[in-house]
């Protein structure tokens, strides 16, 4: 029987989630709790980089993090980004998080509608007089040989890292279920909890790289999304628990 869910993710912003259905429903705790968190480089490790940001004329985003980063980056190092800075961004809801930082004008920023990088080729293509900044984190495992195979002039420049969120002493870990999102959760979980033993507990995840890391660290995978009939984890955990709750 599950009573006890981490959902190895953030709180939701809204009360609107179906998380909070679900443990109504079926009456379960569902406990919010990152085993990863992101934190950005301080400006003495960017500048150990040799990066000068000052000579591109052009940044390219896959998330709105790395948005947050490079203009955190910026401020730190006194760079100064000019208004003929050009953006291309992965999403339109990537482009528009510009507009935090800087005046969203059409003539300069530029996104795909897909979220794959190969989108933008035909945006950078036509500005390749550019010199592109790439700001990843440093697990990005990002299909940039894309880039390459275009004779793009571009840097990847590391802005931020995934890191190890970890449990205090007297953090208690009482849990029926555990979902994952990414592999370095997994990473989290092992370094946690060394001697960790599944047992009884299940163990869900979102994405077929997900599913590689649990498997590889020796674990059950009880249940997994998406599937081509359930594409999200919510709806694969109501499933699972329809058929497992009795």
């Amino acid at each position: 029987m599950v009573k006890k869910i981490l959902v190895s993710q953030p709180k939701p912003a809204s009360d609107k989630s179906p998380y909070y259905d679900i443990a109504q429903k079926y009456g379960v705790e569902i406990v919010f709790r990152p085993f990863i968190k992101v934190e950005g480089l301080t400006a003495k490790e960017f500048r150990q980089s040799k990066i000068n940001i000052s000579d591109y004329t052009a940044v390219i985003f896959t998330a709105r993090t790395a948005i947050d980063h490079f203009f955190r980056l910026c401020e730190e190092l006194r760079v100064t980004v000019p208004d003929t800075m050009k953006y291309f961004c992965t999403t339109e809801s990537i482009a528009l998080y510009l507009q935090k930082y800087t005046l969203y004008r059409k003539r300069k920023i530029f996104h795909g509608e897909t979220g794959k990088l190969a989108d933008l080729l035909p945006f950078i293509n036509r500005h390749n007089k550019e010199k592109f900044l790439y700001a990843v984190s440093d697990v990005n495992k990002s299909d940039a040989e894309i880039l390459d195979k275009a004779g793009v002039a571009y840097t990847k420049a590391v802005m931020y890292r995934t890191v190890s969120n970890d449990f205090a002493p007297d953090e208690p870990f009482d849990y029926d279920m555990l979902l994952f999102f990414s592999p370095q959760g997994i990473q989290s979980l092992t370094k946690n909890f060394p001697d960790f033993q599944q047992g009884d507990i299940r163990i869900g995840c979102f994405g077929a790289t997900t599913a590689k890391a649990v498997k590889d660290a020796g674990l059950r995978l009880d249940l997994e999304a998406p599937t081509a009939k359930i594409p999200s984890m919510t709806g694969a955990l109501e499933h699972y628990l329809k058929e497992h709750q009795g």
